[in-house]
């Protein structure tokens, strides 16, 4: 694909540093789209469902982190590539900004042949864009579709986004469907057999899962277990 098919936001309150780091992307061909403040940066995110995010850390109204937070529960932007700009004088916590979903971050004052390196080779893991790896990323079932890659359930052209084990769940039980899977197999498969989880656990995850995506999808036999059922 072209660096013109993908879209990328840039967020930093410093003008100087849109306006620079703004040039060197679009020279390179990339759609560029600006915000100075996170509260905007989520609406836009929103209308312009950018491939990747560039996100200031300290920002005024709402900051980096936050702001990634809130993005990542946008139907359709969980799968979204954010980068984090950090002064080298702040306090910042790699693991924190990890945690809050990004992919990587860089450095202020921010070298331009650097950063454009780095967005490179994060937009190749997208697997909308790279269409060789759609297929291993894609489980099909009857009218819903699971992108293992971007965590998201598409469903009658919906984006459905899922807690993290509700969509291991959900994955591990459409993946061969028909088939019964016990609690054990689940347990394990979902949870891992060195993890102590209630004996409701299961129940209550089936149960939000058929709130959100139907309750034709997932059948209890009773005394064995769960199995998903494709409809078309």
């Amino acid at each position: 694909m072209n660096n013109s098919d993908y879209k990328i936001l840039l967020v930093d309150d410093e003008p100087d540093i849109l306006e620079f780091v703004g040039y060197n992307l679009r020279k390179e061909g990339y759609q560029v789209f600006t915000e100075d403040n996170g509260l905007s940066a989520i609406e836009t995110a929103r209308n312009v469902e950018p491939h990747l995010i560039i996100l200031d850390v300290m920002m005024p109204q709402m900051d980096g982190m936050e702001t990634c937070r809130k993005i990542k529960t946008i139907p359709g932007l969980s799968g979204a590539i954010i980068i984090f700009l950090t002064a080298r004088n702040e306090d910042y916590s790699q693991m924190a900004g990890f945690e809050a979903g990004a992919d990587d971050y860089v450095a202020k004052p921010i070298k331009p042949a650097l950063l454009v390196s780095r967005i490179k080779a994060l937009l190749r893991r997208l697997p909308a864009i790279n269409e060789q790896e759609t297929n291993d990323n894609l489980l099909q079932a009857g009218n819903i579709t699971i992108d293992k890659e971007r965590y998201v359930v598409i469903k009658q052209g919906s984006n459905i986004v899922l807690p993290k084990k509700e969509f291991e769940l959900l994955t591990l039980l459409a993946s061969k469907p028909h088939k019964v899977f016990s609690r054990e197999e689940i347990f394990a498969k979902v949870w891992g057999s060195n993890v102590v989880v209630g004996d409701r656990t299961i129940d209550v995850h089936i149960r939000k899962l058929r709130e959100k995506i139907g309750m034709e999808y997932i059948k209890t036999v009773k005394g064995v277990g769960y199995k998903f059922e494709e409809i078309h």
